[in-house]
């Protein structure tokens, strides 16, 4: 095995196989795909899950198609193709392979049908005229790839007219539309067998569009374009495999279908095929000789729940592998543009700021989940945004139940790993930094782990300043404060650990602050707002808020951990003025 090549960036079946690249062997798919009573299943899997690996393979498995043309070569459509082949000679790229001991039955379908494969992946553009250009230069491809149609005798004039307009770009929109169903049929009528269509990343458009702007416009295209070839076509569709990293729903794209199999992340089906199990892992850590780095590799790149099964993220394993340090980084989260999930995040409010802190201190929270995912409704309603984390990968669940009086499915939601921690925190960082000058919030917290409150009270009140309006007090201004303080400590978790709303000792404190390093020093910190109708001032609600710490014994915690060094502080406020005691 050390003599494989780690296929970073390699989504090509054939080449994976042919070029010596160390390959998790997922073949089992496509007796999973054949064996599924769907004749159309909708995939969804978070980017870089394998999607357009297992298509790719699917392909090489199905295509009975005479002749391949490559796309990615310098020839132009029409010309001669770059390599001539006969039915089933892909069948060695799948000997030693999972399949081939799945059946006879299996193996008798290889290069049986013809095929229709198209990836929309790189079709991520900033205004709707490249977007469509773009898709009707991919579709332009795939009717080159079958450029011996038009050669034959199986079309009509008009059909052969309507063709050459598809290959010379010079069809309109409604012709690049209606082009998935047209070759579906051209093909199905040329070997008079039903074709396999298989669409990848069918929703990097939408995303795009709903990004910059034309979301109506790549809507209304897709829904045309591919309603046309999976519906009603029985009679020319042998299966349809879509995937995509979430199910839009209700845009009416897959209006029409009859029944398709949708399986989410949620579901059993498929759930060990896309990114990598316990234990692949163990095998690929023994491999290349650092299984000694397992428990690294789990706190960093696992925490994904497909289905029940534990999965890791494959693209960061395989980066992690053929890094020269074996670094431990964050790979997954910086291979695209995050913008939608920071926009959605950054312009929450209060409560929502809130929950994200919760996670990010390795907390879960319970929310509904909706697998049908309104893209532009995802802007107005917080709801849906749990459901959009989930489905992209920024989250996973860890346990469901249902609610008995809306009958909904509640879902336990964290974090799942160390790498899409980092995101958040650059959600909240952004966040702040937009309101407080970086360097006085790193002196806010060195004065605070080094235990001078009194710097430590002057920068906070620097804080509370910057970042709140007098309107934030409204309600439950302790709250407030509270969620304030939990959300800049985030910034020392990586040396303490912060609890919020914990028991200890005879009740529950606000914030606990636990130093790793025990040598340091350990808080205790509760807040209490100064209750001017009762005729309250600073200094009694300081003496309040101090003497529930000393009677319910909340330091008890940081005494079992044996921490020696532990102050107390009671944090007073009056709208905007804060006050520290020690």
């Amino acid at each position: 095995m050390k003599m494989k090549k780690l296929p970073v960036g390699i989504s090509d079946f054939k080449d994976m196989v042919t070029g010596n690249y160390y390959y998790v062997d997922k073949t089992l798919f496509i007796k999973e795909i054949i064996d599924s009573g769907d004749k159309i299943l909708l995939i969804p899997r978070p980017r870089r899950f394998g999607k357009t690996l297992n298509l790719s393979m699917l392909g090489y498995f199905y295509d009975c198609c005479p002749v391949a043309w490559d796309p990615d070569s310098d020839s132009q459509p029409g010309s001669p193709a770059k390599e001539t082949r006969s039915p089933g000679t892909y069948k060695h790229l799948f000997d030693s392979l999972a399949i081939c001991g799945a059946g006879q039955e299996y193996l008798d379908k290889i290069g049986r049908h013809p095929v229709i494969f198209l990836t929309f992946r790189l079709i991520k553009d900033m205004d709707w005229e490249s977007c469509l250009d773009n898709i009707k230069k991919l579709i332009q491809k795939e009717y080159a790839r079958h450029y011996y149609l038009l050669e034959s005798q199986k079309l009509m004039p008009h059909e052969r007219n309507y063709f050459q307009k598809i290959i010379d770009l010079t069809g309109n929109k409604g012709d690049y539309a209606n082009s998935l169903e047209n070759l579906l049929i051209f093909l199905s009528r040329y070997y008079n067998r039903r074709a396999v269509i298989l669409i990848d990343e069918y929703d990097a458009p939408v995303h795009a569009g709903f990004t910059y702007g034309y979301y109506e416009e790549v809507i209304n295209f897709m829904r045309n374009f591919l309603s046309g070839g999976l519906k009603d076509t029985d009679q020319y569709l042998e299966k349809g495999i879509v995937t995509g990293i979430m199910r839009i729903a209700r845009e009416s794209i897959f209006s029409g279908l009859n029944n398709p199999g949708v399986y989410t992340l949620l579901s059993e089906e498929f759930n060990d095929y896309f990114g990598f199990t316990e234990t692949e892992i163990k095998t690929m850590l023994t491999d290349f000789q650092l299984l000694d780095m397992y428990e690294q590799v789990q706190l960093w790149y696992n925490g994904y729940l497909f289905g029940g099964k534990v999965i890791y993220n494959p693209w960061s394993i395989i980066n992690f592998l053929n890094s020269k340090g074996k670094k431990l980084q964050p790979y997954w989260i910086n291979t695209s543009d995050n913008r939608i999930v920071d926009s959605l995040l950054s312009r929450g409010g209060r409560e929502l700021r809130k929950e994200l802190e919760q996670l990010i201190r390795g907390e879960a929270i319970e929310k509904a989940i909706d697998q049908n995912i309104i893209l532009k409704e995802v802007a107005i309603r917080e709801d849906l945004l749990w459901s959009f984390l989930l489905m992209g990968g920024y989250l996973k669940q860890t346990d469901e139940r249902r609610d008995s009086t809306s009958g909904k499915f509640l879902y336990t939601l964290s974090i799942p790993n160390e790498e899409v921690k980092i995101t958040y925190t650059g959600i909240i960082d952004r966040y702040f930094s937009t309101k407080i000058e970086n360097e006085k919030l790193e002196i806010m917290l060195k004065a605070l782990i080094e235990g001078d409150i009194k710097l430590f009270e002057k920068m906070l009140r620097m804080v509370v300043m910057a970042v709140f309006s007098y309107h934030d007090f409204g309600g439950e201004p302790e709250k407030v404060y509270h969620a304030l303080v939990a959300g800049l400590l985030i910034w020392i978790s990586n040396t303490h650990e912060i609890k919020s709303n914990r028991e200890s000792g005879y009740g529950r404190y606000d914030i606990m602050i636990i130093p790793k390093d025990i040598t340091k020093i350990g808080y205790v910190i509760e807040f209490k707002s100064v209750d001017k109708d009762d005729n309250e001032t600073v200094d009694t609600a300081l003496d309040a808020a101090m003497k529930q710490i000393e009677t319910k014994k909340y330091e008890t915690e940081l005494v079992d951990r044996g921490i020696k060094h532990i102050k107390k502080l009671a944090i007073a406020f009056s709208g905007k003025e804060v006050f520290v005691k020690e």
